[in-house]
């Protein structure tokens, strides 16, 4: 092998890349110490963008498709090199290949809350994530705002820098849709296309565009969730006495999922204790006799003709006979009802001026009815 072939095999005959990777947007084509041949073939391949940079300046851009490196191929190289036509003598220059391909599986979320006005609750914060694709749309600019020298550019060194925009947008983009928070999940694609075409109108100086961005969730905090699991709760339930009901019956099936807990039992009896409070409520007005009605004025005093004073008016009294309330009974009504074995010692009775029901052996004036009455039939 002579001195010129082994000058030859030095020099680049074919420059292309092959990308292995799935997050590589530009890569600079290893050219070392070797010159590119006059007449070498370039392979810029679909999806891909060649660029030749000579002594920091963007020289030539070439499309995809296969190339024979010459004068009338280069013509902005050509005229920096000062080449005639004709001349085939190897040059240097850095190649940069643009992959110019969607990259997806980027995803963006908010850190911190948003704080938005909504007509329904007031000032609320809210947090949202999701995902979008990047695509470079002019290799030049992108090189020279973002890649700079970089000879292995991937996507973790830019979506960074476009999920801190995206979230600097948001807020705005949530603003002017004027949208109440129950209803962003309905418009959350119109929202997203919109952004979309914010971003990718601010990001054009840097040469990337954002093709597609997606909205996946917007939450309001815990507390206002749970807020809201409560009032829909009370809407299915319509009344107080059912919601009790519905509360005892989470206690309970909670403490039979964590038997021995403390707390789970403090919320059965918290439960129970509810329970009973409404049901002796509901007993209450069942057997406590209606109020007396309020007595009429005084009428102005009338001479009254001599004579004797009128009879005193019957003691009114009630009993409880077989869970029923049964009365207003005087003296012989009472003294009926010991006959026919629904007044005993243990009844309880009741009669104006009494603070609540009592047994009625513990009333003197009903206790002396008890003891004239005949005794209770002996068992069948």
């Amino acid at each position: 092998m002579g001195l010129f072939d082994k000058i030859r095999g030095e020099l680049v005959d074919i420059i292309e890349w092959l990308d292995d990777s799935r997050d590589t947007m530009v890569y600079r084509f290893p050219r070392y110490q070797n010159e590119i041949k006059m007449g070498a073939k370039l392979i810029v391949r679909e999806s891909q963008t060649a660029v030749f940079v000579n002594e920091g300046t963007i020289a030539d851009v070439f499309q995809p498709g296969t190339y024979t490196l010459e004068t009338q191929n280069m013509p902005v190289l050509s005229t920096l090199k000062g080449w005639k036509y004709g001349f085939n003598s190897p040059f240097k220059a850095e190649v940069y290949f643009v992959s110019t391909r969607q990259f997806t599986e980027l995803k963006w979320g908010t850190q911190n809350p948003i704080m938005m006005r909504d007509a329904d609750f007031g000032m609320v914060r809210v947090r949202a994530f999701g995902g979008f694709s990047a695509r470079v749309v002019d290799p030049g600019k992108f090189l020279k705002e973002l890649v700079g020298t970089d000879g292995l550019f991937k996507t973790d060194e830019v979506k960074e820098y476009l999920r801190q925009m995206i979230v600097g947008r948001l807020a705005g983009a949530l603003a002017h849709a004027q949208v109440a928070v129950l209803d962003l999940a309905a418009n959350q694609e119109a929202i997203a296309a919109r952004l979309a075409g914010t971003l990718t109108e601010e990001l054009a100086p840097s040469g990337i565009a954002i093709p597609k961005f997606i909205i996946e969730n917007v939450s309001l905090p815990p507390e206002v969730e749970q807020a809201m699991d409560k009032r829909t709760q009370m809407g299915v339930l319509g009344d107080l006495n059912k919601y009790t009901q519905f509360q005892t019956a989470n206690a309970i099936e909670n403490a039979s999922n964590n038997p021995g807990g403390a707390g789970d039992a403090m919320g059965i009896g918290l439960g129970v204790g509810l329970g009973q409070q409404a049901a002796a409520s509901m007993y209450q007005q069942q057997a406590t006799p209606p109020p007396a009605p309020a007595a009429a004025a005084p009428a102005p005093p009338v001479a009254a003709p001599a004579g004797p004073p009128p009879l005193p008016t019957a003691v009114q009294w009630y009993i409880a006979a077989n869970g029923q309330q049964v009365g207003p009974l005087d003296e012989s009504g009472l003294q009926s009802q010991v006959s026919g074995g629904h007044l005993a010692a243990t009844t309880l009775v009741w009669r104006a001026g009494m603070a609540e029901w009592t047994p009625a052996s513990s009333v003197p004036e009903i206790a002396r009815l008890l003891s004239q009455g005949p005794p209770p039939l002996p068992p069948q």
